[in-house]
């Protein structure tokens, strides 16, 4: 992932925190009894069944009551609407990892029955056909089979305008291979923006409900449970966030080692095509078979020519 990523959500958390130590004092503000009251104020109680001297004592078997356990679907839910389009980012986020998944194997990329039949035609007794080894690549259609290709595509050109064709494919068949992880991308950067732009909305519409309670209510209460399930958005951007950033990270660096072994199997090969500098023209009806044009040499007469 990009390092403006990780920049960008480290400051969106520090937007979250600073919210939460701002409202920190107003929900440690408990109503208070008058502090001035006498003696004379406190009323007078009497033990109850149960007490000693109005102090509660636990009866046997007595366990006690604890805060209800948080029902994750149901808060969920409470978010409001700006959970849906965290829901959608995060169905997407699915989606394209699945898909890289699948297409980012080994087997997909550089298949195997490439390699071996390269291998067989560079040790066959009749040395390396460019020809055969272009229907070999339309055998496997794969990245690897494109980059050979466009350097089969090269051959008889100087050494230079080679690795220059390879490398120009290399890069755009390893922006194939990115595209979708940028998905993963956007989801890592909005998703938060998305969280905390609901946790900012949900607290401004619980502070202002606050403010039109009347006195019998208790309005720390209110208020904390406003803020509880205003933080829900963030939450659910951090959700998606988090799993997005470690695939994309994933992704891209599987993407880097099968370009590098891509780029070594054509580097492989280039010896192959070197002897054919100068001699040949190799260009695409060559390859598929058709007949030379306008009187360019066949690529077995400069076979001949190079033994």
């Amino acid at each position: 992932m990009k390092p403006n990523t990780y920049s960008t959500a480290r400051r969106y958390l520090a937007i979250a925190l600073l919210l939460l130590c701002a409202i920190a004092p107003v929900l440690a503000q408990q109503p208070g009894t008058d502090a001035d009251a006498g003696p004379s104020a406190a009323p007078v109680t009497t033990a109850a069944p149960g007490t000693i001297e109005g102090t509660p004592v636990a009866l046997p078997g007595a366990q006690p009551k604890g805060p209800p356990p948080i029902e994750f679907l149901e808060l969920l839910i409470k978010g409001g609407e700006f959970m849906w389009p965290i829901l959608g980012f995060s169905i997407l986020a699915v989606t394209m990892a699945v898909e890289r998944a699948i297409n980012l194997r080994r087997g997909r990329v550089i298949p195997a029955g490439l390699m071996s039949a390269l291998g067989q035609l560079g040790t066959s007794s009749g040395g390396f056909d460019p020809r055969k080894a272009y229907r070999i690549c339309q055998q496997f259609p794969s990245t690897a089979a494109t980059v050979i290709r466009a350097m089969l595509l090269k051959i008889g050109r100087p050494h230079s305008e080679v690795e220059h064709a390879v490398a120009d494919t290399c890069q755009r068949e390893a922006e194939k291979l990115y595209a979708n992880v940028r998905w993963l991308n956007l989801a890592v950067a909005v998703t938060p923006l998305i969280g905390l732009l609901g946790t900012v909305w949900g607290m401004i519409i619980c502070f202002h409900n606050t403010t039109y309670l009347d006195n019998s209510t208790n309005r720390s209460t209110a208020l904390a449970e406003g803020i509880y399930i205003a933080l829900v958005t963030t939450l659910g951007g951090l959700m998606v966030a988090i799993p997005a950033a470690v695939a994309s990270h994933f992704f891209e660096g599987r993407i880097q080692s099968l370009m590098f072994q891509v780029e070594e199997m054509v580097f492989n090969l280039l010896p192959q095509v070197e002897r054919f500098e100068g001699r040949v023209r190799f260009s695409r009806h060559h390859g598929e078979g058709e007949a030379p044009r306008n009187g360019e040499p066949a690529v077995e007469e400069v076979r001949a020519a190079v033994k």
